[in-house]
């Protein structure tokens, strides 16, 4: 009679006294490499997709922001303007819409500004902020068509500026995709 013997190769169980057979610690091992795995990749992406919104002033304005606050509300309670910005309809990427600043005195006469500007900034992206003059279409009304290049949140800020005073109203609005 022949005997025959097999070779058994070490399988993977708990009961298995070599480290690399144990599901415990193949399964640590694993847990550990996924995590430095999603880690890089949050690294790599935020190094690659880095949108450069930290202002490189920040702590100047910062350290002037309350100062800005209470000049602003000055401001605005000796002038008494009322500002309104409107915009003729929904925005579209690259669709160019019309938006309209209108400025008031207390007694609702109209204020002639020296100058008007818009601002679009992107909260998103940095690099995507574009400013433009507005132009002057009636007295205290101001116009400018704007385009925007990307779908999603923007910032659009109008200033008036008269003289010395100079004032803002901001808004947010959402572009949709065409």
């Amino acid at each position: 009679m022949t005997e025959v013997t097999q070779t058994m190769k070490p399988r993977i169980s708990q009961s298995s006294k070599q480290a690399f057979r144990n599901p415990w610690v193949l399964g640590w091992l694993a847990t550990i490499v996924i995590v430095l795995m999603v880690n890089a990749g949050f690294i790599i992406t935020a190094v690659a997709t880095n949108p450069g919104l930290v202002d490189k002033n920040y702590y100047e304005k910062g350290r002037d922001l309350e100062r800005e606050i209470n000049t602003l509300r000055e401001t605005r309670q000796r002038l008494g303007w009322k500002m309104q910005l409107d915009m003729a309809q929904k925005p579209r990427v690259n669709q160019a819409i019309r938006y309209t600043l209108s400025v008031v005195d207390k007694a609702g006469a109209p204020v002639d500004g020296e100058r008007a500007v818009i601002q679009a900034y992107r909260p998103s992206d940095a690099a995507s902020d574009f400013e433009t003059e507005m132009e002057k279409i009636a007295p205290g009304t101001y116009s400018v068509k704007l385009s925007f290049p990307l779908k999603g949140i923007w910032d659009i800020a109008a200033t008036l500026h008269n003289g010395e005073d100079t004032l803002q109203i901001t808004r947010r609005i959402s572009v949709k995709a065409p």
